[in-house]
């Protein structure tokens, strides 16, 4: 019975809420799960199962090896299981409510190595194309703009006198951003350029052989096609520049709020994974420089003495 409830549950996906054949398995999958740990515990209807009882299986499933990704896919599919049931009087109360999956761990963003960034930067252009792009790369790490920001900058929105740039952010957020030594030049060299290419009124600052404004994925080729061309075949992409920027501009300032300020984060929450990034430069910098974290030689008499103390 249990178990053809669960078929009538997949049918309903499938034939009423128009769910795709992969996402409807999915479920199938999940609440089998839920239905042999029902099983273990003698549990013979969906209405008997309790908040308990589900936390229980949570716990037992995540002690299995189950991530916190799909055991969060897990609750979600338990909970959309039994508003059916409900629904179709076949239970009175939802045990999957109130439960939360156990958060899974932040990935931290990839960034390119200061070296490596500056190796890549430093390479004269071989055509013009290649000095496009460029100046396209020294915006993204000179800046930490996002790709749709940068392929939505005009040329009026720069002002190279004062090394500054106006860009439109998430939410129609305007902001100002800096714009580097090695960024002005770089972009004036591709606005000597850019005369050439541009017919009409078109106001992009990138534009293509054509004279048109780039488009986001013209950029991202363009971007992995200009740093083959430098010898790396790692996944650049505009991210790639702006964790970068944020990475060492934190770890050289410190300034926390003026990074989240530059990135336009309108939550310093956001701009704090950052800190993570360098929690092992910190390190590394506390240890040479706090006089409580410095170690003696070995075998001197201040380090037997705090030996001694230690035991």
């Amino acid at each position: 019975m249990m178990l053809e409830q669960i078929e009538a549950f997949i049918d309903h996906l499938r034939h009423e809420r128009r769910y795709s054949p992969h996402t409807a398995s999915s479920y199938l999958r999940d609440l089998k799960r839920l239905h042999g740990y029902a099983e273990s515990i003698t549990v013979n209807q969906w209405s008997q199962l309790q908040l308990a009882d589900v936390r229980q299986a949570m716990t037992l499933f995540h002690r299995q090896g189950l991530s916190s990704k799909s055991l969060q896919r897990w609750l979600s599919a338990v909970r959309r299981f039994y508003d059916f049931l409900i629904r179709e009087n076949l239970a009175e109360h939802n045990p999957a409510n109130g439960i939360s999956a156990p958060k899974a761990p932040k990935k931290l963003p990839m960034t390119l190595d200061v070296d490596l960034a500056k190796q890549l930067l430093d390479q004269e252009p071989e055509d013009d194309l290649d000095i496009r792009d460029t100046a396209m790369a020294e915006m993204f790490y000179s800046s930490g703009v996002r790709l749709a920001e940068l392929a939505g900058l005009n040329v009026v929105d720069l002002d190279m006198e004062d090394g500054v740039a106006r860009v439109m952010g998430k939410g129609q957020k305007e902001r100002i951003v800096p714009v580097g030594k090695a960024a002005r030049e770089a972009l004036t060299a591709w606005l000597q350029l850019r005369k050439t290419l541009v017919k009409t009124e078109e106001t992009a600052v990138f534009v293509s052989q054509t004279g048109k404004r780039l488009s986001h994925r013209s950029i991202q080729l363009r971007l992995k096609q200009w740093a083959q061309i430098r010898g790396y075949y790692g996944r650049l992409h505009p991210h790639l520049f702006r964790h970068s920027f944020a990475s060492h501009m934190l770890e050289s300032s410190g300034d926390l709020r003026a990074v989240q300020e530059m990135l336009g984060h309108a939550d310093i929450a956001t701009t704090q994974i950052y800190t993570h990034l360098n929690f092992q430069h910190l390190a590394q910098v506390y240890d040479r420089a706090h006089p409580r974290a410095r170690r003696k030689p070995a075998g001197s008499k201040s380090s037997r003495k705090h030996e001694s103390q230690d035991e």
